[in-house]
């Protein structure tokens, strides 16, 4: 369907011409537009003659000519021509990058760098433990320190994103985890102590990125471009790891093991300067945003007024099944996201012997391929959706691959016998898993549009609190059996349950 917009030259000659007003009222749906190869077509209906607006009809030829046409935009999509062919959009000034895009852009580069502070630490802990003689149960304890902060800031920060809106919760978390960054080689050289609460404090500032994200990129995008919206940032954020795995021993050997924490607290710092002036949390207040974007988001997204504004008890969420859903599948990706994240220098170095260069490239490599599979997760879950697929069925399809397939690929690990083939199943694994991203992650929103920030912070409290067994049981599995394979075992085990018990239970409809 085509909708007509005149020039504002037309508007001011039609209102000095009574004639010319009411004949744009009385014959409004005259005009209509076919779809060519190259664009739109007007088509100026017969009945114009027949009622005597010829005349009418060649001044406006001529004022089309003057002016470069009529300004088309297609409302079915909500999307102006101008936007398409670099023109001139509804406002006036020349249309570039629709400011939804710069939304997601500069979250995927703020969760970018998220996850590469997280992973400095997982690479500077080798010659960190050589310098201070730290055993493997406490090289655990160390990176799971980490995960005692994030526990508390989760609830927290999920009720603070619903009431505040993702912007600033999410820029006060990137000032304090950028200083908490930057003390840690600091706090490792002074006592242990120091480092487990900088650690811990770095977690309470991180907390708060995941609700952030997913509160503001569903007040941003319509509901069937949200999937490829989160797929791009956390796309950003499995980058992070890259970056952090391969610039971290770079930097260390030419600075020495203070100098990656440096770099990436500065990059936090700049990240800010433009986050506090490019975003705000609702498209309604950005001043920058065309009309008919800013329809474009409104009409794809759902009814969400019942219950604005008023968070769900903590007794309602834990009594429905599909919220046990989803706490179950966050645990479940939270336990062997964090065993691969954590250890998997240490099991490289560890079981292959290869050195802490090496250690970092193997390790980053399935890092980026799950960069572009959770873009693909994201851009098919949106498909089906489009393509009129429920999206319950959608959502138990991209969990069941986020699930079964690291599951598969885990068992598999224990037979590896060089690490070309380890890290080949543990980017199979890895890859596979960012299809949660369209399952659990999106699902949050499916069921509690106005409260998917404490929902949130919830499951992912929950979830840290299996990612920090699973951190230091993994150091207490190497340790007492002297290798990795248990572990892994155990982990394949808890994913096959996972899809299970999500298969049964989760639904993508509204429930709070």
């Amino acid at each position: 369907m085509a909708a007509f917009t005149p020039t504002k030259s037309l508007l001011h000659s039609s209102s000095s011409n009574p004639n010319s007003s009411c004949f744009f009222k009385t014959h409004f749906d005259s005009v209509s537009f076919k779809r060519t190869h190259l664009g739109f077509e007007r088509k100026i209906s017969t009945k114009w003659a027949q009622n005597g607006f010829s005349l009418e009809r060649e001044r406006i030829k001529r004022r089309e000519k003057q002016r470069g046409g009529l300004e088309v935009k297609c409302t079915a999509e909500g999307i102006e021509r101008g936007l398409l062919v670099g023109g001139r959009g509804q406002e006036g000034n020349l249309t570039a990058v629709p400011e939804r895009f710069k939304v997601v852009a500069l979250m995927a580069c703020v969760m970018c760098l998220c996850n590469a502070d997280r992973v400095v630490m997982s690479v500077a802990i080798v010659p960190l433990a050589a310098k201070h003689g730290w055993s493997s149960s406490f090289l655990g304890i160390v990176q799971s320190s980490f995960l005692w902060g994030y526990i508390f800031s989760s609830v927290v920060g999920g009720a603070l994103v619903d009431k505040y809106g993702g912007k600033r919760v999410i820029a006060w978390g990137v000032a304090l985890w950028s200083l908490a960054t930057l003390l840690t080689p600091w706090a490792a050289n002074h006592s242990t102590t120091s480092l487990l609460a900088v650690r811990a404090f770095f977690g309470l500032a991180e907390g708060v990125a995941l609700p952030s994200m997913n509160t503001l990129l569903s007040r941003w995008f319509p509901s069937h471009e949200r999937a490829t919206a989160v797929g791009i940032s956390m796309g950003g954020f499995h980058l992070g790891n890259v970056v952090g795995l391969v610039l971290t021993p770079i930097a260390m050997s030419s600075i020495g093991i203070a100098g990656p924490f440096i770099f990436f607290s500065c990059l936090g710092l700049l990240w800010l300067s433009t986050w506090a002036y490019g975003v705000t949390n609702d498209p309604q207040e950005c001043q920058f945003i065309s009309k008919s974007e800013l329809r474009l988001i409104q009409a794809g997204k759902p009814d969400a007024s019942a219950n604005k504004g008023e968070l769900p008890s903590l007794r309602l969420l834990l009594s429905k099944r599909p919220t046990w859903a989803i706490i179950f599948a966050n645990i479940t990706n939270n336990w062997g996201y964090f065993v691969l994240l954590t250890w998997m220098p240490v099991y490289f170095k560890t079981v292959f012997n290869v050195n802490l260069k090496q250690a970092a490239w193997f390790s980053a490599v399935p890092w980026g391929t799950m960069a572009l599979s959770g873009y693909v997760a994201g851009v098919t879950s949106d498909f089906l959706i489009k393509a009129g697929y429920p999206i319950t069925l959608v959502r138990k399809i991209m969990q069941s691959i986020g699930f079964i397939g690291p599951g598969i690929s885990l068992l598999c690990l224990n037979f590896a016998k060089t690490p070309v083939v380890a890290s080949i199943f543990i980017t199979a694994a890895l890859s596979l898993s960012s299809f949660s991203q369209a399952g659990f992650l999106l699902n949050m929103q499916d069921i509690a549009p106005q409260s998917s920030g404490f929902l949130h912070g919830i499951s992912n409290s929950i979830a840290t609190l299996a990612a920090i067994m699973s951190t230091i049981g993994t150091g207490y599995f190497v340790q007492w059996l002297g290798s990795f394979q248990a572990f892994l075992t155990v982990t394949a085990a808890l994913y096959f349950a996972a899809t299970i018990f999500w298969n049964l239970h989760a639904t993508g409809d509204r429930v709070f």
